[in-house]
This record gives structure tokens, C-alpha cells and sequence, in this order.
């Protein structure tokens, strides 16, 4: 098992009080125990944590005037193996498919399948097996839509995304939902960290990651077309359908985010304790070589 520090640290500047909703820390995950972790909700005048539609634990906050500082940071152990699935199976039946699972068909704010399905069928419905049409789709928008850091905007959906040939990696995650869901293929949103063991760094600042899982074959598999090819470590926050339902942070009220970083990245347990300054010279991870 590797060890992987993920955290973050999210400032609101208020003129007055106001509430928000937090999904920052990862969901309970037998695979990836949580080790240690630490939550602090800085001048937050009261919280309470809750289960969401999609079994995600929220928390809501009231935030107090001036500078309100939150802060999470955990240790999580993880495995060496890859993400990527050896066999994928079929597409449920709708007529018999769990009825939980019905709603991951159905277009949503930003995954709007119901304007995708002429041009899902013709670029896919000639695929027979159901994973190696997913993986398809997963291929096209890789190829086809462009990464642009910082290019993304809270009100543009998934067809929009495909017209633009742009975006980022939320983008990436809603075209790829939209289209298996454009040929009745059930798909969410899931948003985490991903660290980069055994991958060489991109450069760019750390961040939250949001990418897609497939239900085939009675499981839901994971489908990144941002990096399209298997990774190590990913570590799930939030699942849903679509970024709506999987956003970090939604705030009612006079609030200003002033500050906000993220970090994801393998450590030595026995050289780096949780609540240590962030020190990326001690990470293990952002090369090719995969250190135990």
C-alpha cells in the first residue's frame, strides 16, 4: 500500500453570515482506508454533517463576517493497482435494471444527452459491445476536445462543450456522461483527488480532479477521457450526476472565495506527519517510477 496526502485549504472573505454546503473530504472506502484526517471549519459558527441522495457526507456551515478559513487534510493509504477494468461486461436492461440506477439516464443540467442522441448514435450505435463502445466514447473526447486550463465556466453543458472543442477536466467527464446516457448507457459524475503515482506531473497547479464511472455489467467502472489510460490512487470525494450534485463548495449568502488550493500527492508516512506545512520536495510521486 502507498501512502497519499490529500487536503485542502478554501477561504471565504463574508460581508455577513452565510451557509455553505462542503464536500471536501473522501467518502468511506474500504480499499482506500482513511489513515488519519483533520477538518476544521476555522470561525464557522456551527456545522452538521449529512448523508446526500448519493451517499455523499456533506457538511453545512454557517460562516461567520470577515475571513472564514476551512482546512482538510488526510492521510490515505491506497493500492499499486491500475484503475482500469480488464473486462467490462454488458448495458443493464432498462426493463429490469435497479431502479436506483434510473436517474444516471436521465439528461441533467450539464449532461444533456436529450440534444446529444442523434450524434451519439452515429458516432457509437454502430459499436456492439457495450465497453468497447464506452471506451470509444471515452477516445473521442480525449481527441477531440482540447485542455485548457482555467477555461472552465459554471453555465455550460456537455453539448456545448462538444460545439466548443474545449474545456476542462469536469468538461471532459460531462461529455463522456452525456453520451453514454445519449445511448442508454448509465453513467455520474465523481469527483476527487488523483495523485500522480507513476505519472509523470503536468505542471499545472493541483486541484480537484472530476471524472466518470460506467455501470456495465452490475458495476460502475471508471472512464477518464481527461487522461484517457489507466492511473493509481484516485480517491473519490463526491459522486452524482453531474458537477451540480459534486460541487466542493455552494454558497447561499454574501460570501467571497478569496483562497483556494488543493494537494494530492504521495508521501512517506514516517517522513511527513498530517498538519505539516505543504512540502512538495518530500512527494514520491510525479515521475514514471512508481515508489513503495
Amino acid at each position: 500500500m502507498l501512502t497519499v496526502r490529500v487536503g485542502c485549504n478554501i477561504h471565504f472573505e463574508c460581508e455577513s453570515s452565510a451557509t455553505a454546503i462542503l464536500l471536501v473530504n473522501p467518502r468511506t472506502d474500504p480499499d482506500r482506508p482513511i489513515k488519519q484526517e483533520i477538518l476544521d471549519f476555522g470561525r464557522a459558527t456551527k456545522f452538521e454533517s449529512f448523508v446526500d441522495t448519493d451517499d455523499n457526507t456533506s457538511y453545512r456551515i454557517i460562516l461567520g463576517q470577515g475571513l472564514n478559513e476551512i482546512r482538510h487534510d488526510a492521510m490515505v493509504e491506497v493500492s499499486t493497482a491500475f484503475d482500469k477494468s480488464e473486462q467490462f461486461g454488458n448495458a443493464p436492461s432498462i426493463a429490469t435494471i435497479e431502479p436506483s440506477l434510473l436517474r444516471y439516464l436521465l439528461p441533467s443540467r450539464y449532461c444533456d444527452s436529450d440534444k446529444l442522441f442523434a450524434f451519439a448514435g452515429e458516432k457509437f450505435g454502430h459499436i456492439y459491445d457495450a465497453g468497447e463502445r464506452v471506451q470509444a466514447i471515452s477516445d473521442w473526447v480525449h481527441n477531440n476536445i482540447e485542455y485548457r486550463f482555467a477555461s472552465g465556466r459554471p453555465d455550460i453543458s456537455a453539448a456545448q462543450i462538444i460545439e466548443r472543442g474545449y474545456g476542462v477536466c469536469r468538461d471532459f467527464a460531462h461529455c463522456t456522461i452525456a453520451l453514454c446516457r445519449a445511448i442508454n448507457i448509465p453513467a455520474r459524475y465523481v469527483t476527487g483527488h488523483l495523485p500522480d503515482i507513476g505519472h509523470v506531473d503536468p505542471g499545472s497547479p493541483m486541484d480537484f480532479h472530476a471524472y466518470s464511472e460506467v455501470y456495465l455489467g452490475g458495476k460502475w467502472h471508471v472512464f477518464d477521457a481527461r487522461y484517457n489510460e489507466p492511473r493509481i490512487g484516485r480517491i473519490k470525494i463526491a459522486q452524482g450526476l453531474d458537477a451540480v450534485e459534486c460541487a466542493f463548495a455552494t454558497v447561499y449568502g454574501p460570501a467571497q472565495m478569496t483562497k483556494f488550493e488543493v494537494w494530492a500527492y504521495q508521501v512517506d508516512p514516517l517522513e511527513v506527519s498530517l498538519g505539516d506545512p505543504i512540502d512538495l520536495s518530500k512527494r514520491l510521486d510525479g515521475t514514471e517510477e512508481i515508489k513503495s
